[in-house]
């Protein structure tokens, strides 16, 4: 045997097209790719956006259109993002055409973002919505997605009748938001067509995967990594909390400088914050949805409540520190309410997402859910019955301590059996 058979491999230092021919899902040590992460900054800017225009709208009174505004900004922001985080985790193959068609997606998330202002107003003010810069964004994201889907298609035969599905669906939706942003529509009737290209748009991975996996052809996405890739987005989420602390805590010390009150607000943030990380953290979905790829479903879009009460707790925040701004009059209940609810959204979500994961319905963590609603429900009667909103909100952070104690002394033995049980049905390496 001469040296020259023992020379590795050459190195691939460039990034010449390929053909999208499918992932290994059963791939060792897969992880989220740099591309990925730079494109998650783009929507984390987004959702920063959305919440900021949500905590000015509760600020200024407006809460029901504060409330749908960012429902209908979070729903595109996290849709899109879903889209592509699975396709990617399919057919990623970091080549310059996937590179600069992912970079066109990110420009439609900023073009989304800056469409956002002008949809919020238009929904304040009751008259025709305003989205057509928004919808101009999604569609942009969307056409860049479908170019990938019929590069998948024309790269193989094996996953072209699935490729192919997506690329009709998701093309058809985006004929339907376009007229959506091109007629005069009230925002009812703006509401309805768009359940209509929504409904479009769920039914393309439903009826594509439904029959790809009767056939072998559903996508090849990797559970380990699509699992990480939710958390990444869910940590970046995160991150609009602490722009919420200190938000609050600058307005507290530029008025009153430091006191009692900023020094409870960085202790509530941050308490909130890695409490909510924790709990998060706590769902074994990697190894759940390994062997049990069928749950992913429920689980994926389950996480559209995860990053939206992400976001809203950022948003929650920003609007405590107007409690403390003399130039909007903002009651320490509405603000209490504004942090309480979406934290509760989160952490029910998150015992529902363990349950179905799981297929258990644990009696242990049920009652840690009750005990993280009682102490949010007590934070908000306290803020209606004269208490302060530092003591309030002291209270309330105390919601995620509460399960996180509780799983850390028992609830992950109840979680380990559980998992090992559905391991036990784990497919054999190949």
């Amino acid at each position: 045997m001469t040296s020259e058979t023992l020379k590795p491999a050459p190195r691939r230092l460039n990034h010449g097209l390929q053909r999208m021919l499918g992932r290994d899902n059963h791939e060792q040590g897969r992880a989220a790719t740099p591309l990925e992460l730079l494109y998650d900054l783009a929507f984390a800017a987004s959702f920063a956006t959305a919440g900021n225009l949500f905590a000015h709208g509760i600020a200024e009174g407006h809460t029901v259109p504060a409330i749908i505004g960012f429902g209908f900004a979070m729903f595109s922001l996290v849709w899109a993002w879903i889209n592509f985080s699975w396709f990617a985790s399919a057919f990623d193959t970091d080549d310059w055409l996937f590179r600069l068609l992912t970079m066109v997606q990110m420009a439609g998330v900023v073009i989304l973002a800056l469409g956002l202002p002008a949809m919020f107003e238009s929904i304040d003010h009751g008259e025709v919505l305003d989205n057509r810069v928004m919808i101009a964004g999604y569609v942009v994201m969307r056409v860049a997605l479908v170019c990938q889907w019929l590069r998948a298609a024309r790269s193989g035969s094996r996953y072209r009748t699935t490729a192919m599905t997506y690329a009709v669906f998701v093309s058809v939706a985006q004929i339907l938001w376009i007229v959506i942003a091109i007629l005069p529509l009230t925002l009812v009737f703006a509401l309805l067509g768009g359940l209509v290209a929504l409904l479009v748009e769920i039914a393309g991975p439903l009826v594509a995967e439904s029959r790809g996996a009767k056939n072998g052809t559903a996508t090849p996405w990797h559970a380990h990594h699509i699992a990480e890739r939710y958390s990444l987005l869910a940590i970046i989420a995160l991150g609009e909390g602490v722009f919420g602390t200190i938000a609050a805590v600058t307005t507290v010390t530029t008025e009153y400088g430091w006191s009692f009150d900023a020094i409870v607000l960085v202790v509530v943030g941050m308490v909130l914050i890695f409490g909510m990380w924790w709990v998060y953290f706590m769902v074994p979905a990697a190894e759940v949805l390994h062997v049990h790829r069928e749950r992913s479903f429920p689980w994926g879009y389950g996480h559209f409540f995860i990053f939206a009460s992400i976001a809203a707790t950022g948003a929650g925040l920003h609007i405590v520190a107007y409690t403390f701004d003399e130039h909007y009059h903002v009651s320490d209940v509405t603000a209490v309410l504004a942090v309480a609810i979406p934290v509760l959204i989160f952490l029910l979500t998150v015992f529902t997402l363990y349950s179905y994961l799981l297929r258990t319905i644990d009696a242990f963590h049920a009652l840690l859910a009750l005990a993280s609603v009682a102490v949010l429900a007590a934070s908000v009667v306290m803020a209606a019955n004269g208490a302060s909103i530092s003591v309030s909100l002291l209270v309330g952070m105390l919601a995620p301590v509460v399960v996180v104690i509780g799983y850390e002394s028992v609830g992950h033995r109840h979680a380990a059996a559980h998992l090992d049980r559905i391991e036990q049905d784990a497919p054999a390496p190949h």
